[in-house]
């Protein structure tokens, strides 16, 4: 049960292993693109590609979804950014339970987007989990746990790939493990939810010490990307580090060195509207820096 491009290592580590799938459920295709053609999300395309079942109900609370769900008789769900709430009857319908693979060291960062809140926070580490899920918010038992440090220039889409093989790699040993492995209630100390990330807090507030605006534009690249104003275009920044330098808010210090409340940022790749993300010094051959950045 998953539906973004972060599920497909794990479908495709456990087709590989040789586990039956007795059905993929993802998201509804949704509009995309220009025309707003109805596009299927990565899961559902690599599934039928592996030739497997596919099911996108748009919601799992009805009688009829949650007889279909138990009728597959499976033995354990495998959940990774699925997006659906599952109901109780739905938790409790494989024999082994549902299993959740979470992209955080729980109970640090439980919710909707870990991965961006880890590195906006500046978390030295941040791992991935497998869950025995309970109809709480990502509230269950955890059964196993890896961890990995964030680099001091890595980026959410960094982190997110790597996460994302990890969590193939630890699923699988977590099945060959599930007859002695006990689930550990998580601890009550340490409990932090990572907020859906809102499109209004993608604006750069110069204004903010270096580090947490460095934080900022490497935890919210690549989407949906911190933007600054640049001789009134809107601009995202995708990738940056801590520089040498002081003025005022915004100033541009030299090349794509920007002046914060306390401390400097260098942008190292950026992105105009309609355009591709491009290095500083290649951004930097084709536009010309006001003083200041708004």
């Amino acid at each position: 049960m998953g539906t973004p491009e972060f599920s497909v290592p794990v479908l495709e580590a456990l087709v590989e292993a040789g586990h039956e799938v007795a059905a993929v459920y993802c998201q509804p295709p949704r509009p995309a693109g220009r025309g707003k053609k109805k596009r299927p999300c990565p899961v559902e395309t690599h599934a039928q590609a592996l030739g497997l079942e596919v099911r996108h109900p748009g919601s799992l609370r009805s009688a009829a979804e949650q007889a279909r769900f138990a009728a597959l008789a499976a033995e354990v769900a495998v959940v990774v950014a699925y997006g659906l709430i599952l109901p109780r009857e739905i938790l409790e319908a494989p024999a082994r339970g549902c299993l959740n693979i979470h992209a955080s060291l729980l109970p640090r960062w439980r919710g909707a987007a870990p991965i961006h809140r880890a590195v906006m926070a500046g978390d030295a580490e941040t791992g991935v989990c497998i869950m025995q899920m309970d109809e709480g918010l990502d509230t269950g038992p955890v059964l196993m746990c890896e961890a990995t440090p964030i680099g001091p220039e890595e980026t959410t889409g960094d982190l997110h790939g790597r996460l994302s093989e990890m969590g193939a790699g630890l699923i699988l040993r977590a099945l060959e493990r599930l007859d002695e492995l006990k689930p550990r209630p998580q601890p009550q100390e340490g409990i932090t939810y990572a907020a859906k990330i809102d499109k209004a807090e993608a604006r750069i507030d110069w204004s903010r010490p270096a580090a947490e605006v460095d934080r900022h534009i490497r935890g919210l690249s690549p989407f949906p990307g911190a933007w600054c104003e640049v001789a009134g275009e809107r601009v995202k920044l995708l990738r940056s580090r801590l520089a040498q330098g002081s003025g005022t808010p915004g100033q541009v210090l030299g090349g794509f060195t920007v002046a914060c409340g306390e401390g400097a940022v260098e942008v190292l790749e950026a992105q105009r509207p309609g355009r591709r993300a491009m290095s500083a010094e290649e951004f930097l051959r084709g536009t010309d820096l006001p003083q200041r950045l708004g």
